[in-house]
């Protein structure tokens, strides 16, 4: 059995390593077949900040917590990297009852049992039942539990009844490829604040978590808001975003005036360039009673917020990690109602067995697949 490791920045490969097996009556082992890189995923990728952040935990200018989720070293390799997949089911245990062996799933980044009081509240990535320090979730290396990356021939998971949630029929794999996470991360940050705001005015400031903005700002345009606005530097991004119907221009560029009066404020703002410059931007931006939710990484241990222009518009900031498996039955259900096209986001799909080369790419959204499995009557592995 192999699966993708994360030797040192610029380097993945291929390792062997012992088979999984079930190790409790709800665990299921699955086959991913689909498998999406995650926007934080290029940050060790493609910059050497192994030692870096460790240097800066240590001198207190980068918060310790990263230490917590990604270890002492941060994203020191090698590790199994990869935490967005759709797979098949091919193998329960005894005490798996809703889960069938030949489904085709979601698997969410973050693990969760689903009957803790955090899980009932829906902060499932925050479980108590298997969270052990900041996280416990794929891919991000040991600090973050035993339980490996999805980019693997086969993968256990826990409390499958809970963790695997069944992609409906006719909805193609490739268009839910990230819905174990950066999806299910840009749906939290506009569809319900929208929801709570009809018809608002949405504003993204994108180029950081590259496809969590250009999924935001196709969900804004298809749940009603009145005005979307994608502001990001790259042009083909921007080139997409307005195939969503989004309104775009250069991150850099100043916004409009009109007829001499302040800039539009917005109901809705999604802060994606992981930048404290544009976190302090996104909430100057707010109309009030408006709603900002940041998507990225803000390392620095003193990241400054502008509090006084929050309560003086009565604005909302919210950061933190998504609960996609809180998200993943509603946003399903959307896409296979509406067809949400969020495979035109994939900017670089690569055969699986090139998955050393291709996650490396610096691109804006890399999705590995492979054929999926033909099941009989019988489990096939």
């Amino acid at each position: 059995m192999r699966e993708l490791r994360l030797a040192r920045s610029g380097r993945l490969a291929w390792h062997e390593c012992d088979e999984v097996g079930l190790e409790d009556a709800g665990d299921a082992i699955v086959r991913p077949f689909v498998a999406g890189r995650c926007d934080g995923d290029t940050l060790p990728i493609h910059r050497p900040v192994s030692r870096a952040l460790q240097a800066g935990v240590a001198l207190g200018v980068v918060d310790p917590v990263v230490a917590s989720i990604c270890g002492p070293v941060p994203f020191k390799g090698p590790f199994a990297i990869g935490h967005e997949c759709v797979a098949q089911v091919t193998v329960v245990g005894p005490g798996v009852r809703h889960v069938q062996v030949g489904q085709t799933v979601v698997v969410p980044w973050a693990i969760s049992c689903g009957s803790c009081e955090r899980c009932r509240r829906g902060l499932t990535s925050k479980c108590t039942t298997t969270t052990r320090s900041t996280l416990a979730a794929f891919g991000f290396g040991p600090a973050s539990g035993p339980w490996g990356g999805v980019i693997t021939d086969w993968l256990r998971v826990p409390y499958a009844d809970h963790m695997l949630v069944p992609v409906p029929d006719g909805v193609p794999a490739l268009r839910v490829a990230a819905a174990g996470d950066n999806l299910a991360d840009a749906w939290r940050a506009v569809v319900p604040p929208l929801a709570d705001r009809e018809g608002g005015s949405v504003l993204i400031l994108a180029g950081g978590a590259k496809s969590i903005g250009l999924y935001a700002a196709g969900l804004a345009v298809a749940h009603g808001a009145s005005t979307v606005d994608y502001l990001d530097d790259n042009p083909r991004r921007r080139d997409l975003a307005e195939s969503f119907g989004a309104r775009t221009r250069p991150l850099t560029e100043k916004g409009p005036r009109h007829g001499g009066q302040s800039r539009p404020a917005y109901d809705v703002v999604v802060e994606a360039t992981s930048r404290p410059a544009g976190l302090r931007r996104a909430v100057h931006a707010l109309a009030p009673g408006g709603m900002c939710t940041a998507v990225g990484y803000y390392l620095a241990s003193g990241t400054r917020v502008p509090l006084m222009q929050m309560y003086a518009t009565d604005a909302t900031l919210r950061v933190g990690v998504s609960h996609a498996r809180a998200t993943l039955p509603t946003l399903l259900d959307f896409v296979a109602r509406t067809g949400f096209p969020a495979e035109q986001v994939t900017s670089l799909a690569a055969d699986w067995n090139d998955a050393p080369h291709a996650y490396a790419a610096k691109t804006t959204k890399v999705v590995l697949h492979r054929d999926p499995l033909t099941f009989n009557d019988e489990a096939t592995r």
